[in-house]
């Protein structure tokens, strides 16, 4: 692989719906526990590339029918997400300060996870990037493994930065009133995202 063609690839690889959750898991948990959000994301990204590079994801773009399953699974997984977290309990610790329940480490990866692998958009994008930076004359292996270090490294850069900035807002969240707003301010973020994901169509070119 050309090292202007990794070049190109670091400043192809954008954020998308993973930076609401990241965001959201930083000021409701801090960076150290949104990290396991953002493995998931990871995780969820990996897969996703997989499935471009093996040419699954250009038989899903040709099927119409399948596109449409992946996309309203994607959408209302999001809507969930959002609605789940617009209902979040509060937990108060004496009167002054309050924080949001901390899901399990394994709830939080698989978040991030089911996030990325069934956003049609990251599909989308792969589908229509990822053959740009691949040479047809060299091994395939190789070349996906330099892409998926490369895109996880600089997403996880991205996406714990998302939460740092997040997480230090935290001190303006601390009674119970302002951390029903923050999670009805993301909640309502994710149904959004969700409810634009219908829109999406076959023809799109978005990163997820």
């Amino acid at each position: 692989m050309h090292f202007a063609t990794w070049i190109a690839f670091v400043f192809a690889v954008s954020p998308g719906s993973g930076a609401v959750l990241s965001m959201s898991h930083g000021l409701s948990y801090g960076v150290r526990k949104a990290s396991g959000t953002i493995l998931g994301l990871q995780l969820g990204l990996l897969v996703v590339l997989g499935i471009a590079g093996a040419g699954v994801g250009s038989l899903l773009l040709a099927s119409e029918v399948a596109f449409n399953i992946v996309k309203t699974v994607g959408a209302l997984y999001l809507i969930y997400l959002g609605l789940s977290q617009w209902r979040a309990k509060v937990a108060v610790a004496g009167d002054l300060h309050a924080a949001a329940v901390l899901p399990s480490l394994r709830r939080r990866v698989l978040t991030g996870f089911l996030t990325n692998v069934t956003n049609p958009k990251g599909i989308i994008f792969m589908v229509a990037v990822l053959p740009q930076f691949i040479s047809p004359t060299a091994p395939l292996l190789p070349q996906l493994l330099i892409l998926a270090v490369t895109m996880c490294t600089i997403d996880l850069l991205v996406m714990h930065g998302y939460a740092f900035l997040a997480s230090s807002m935290q001190r303006f969240f601390r009674d119970a009133r302002a951390v029903k707003k923050q999670n009805r301010f993301f909640g309502g973020l994710l149904m959004a995202v969700g409810t634009a994901l219908f829109f999406v169509k076959r023809g799109s070119h978005a990163a997820s």
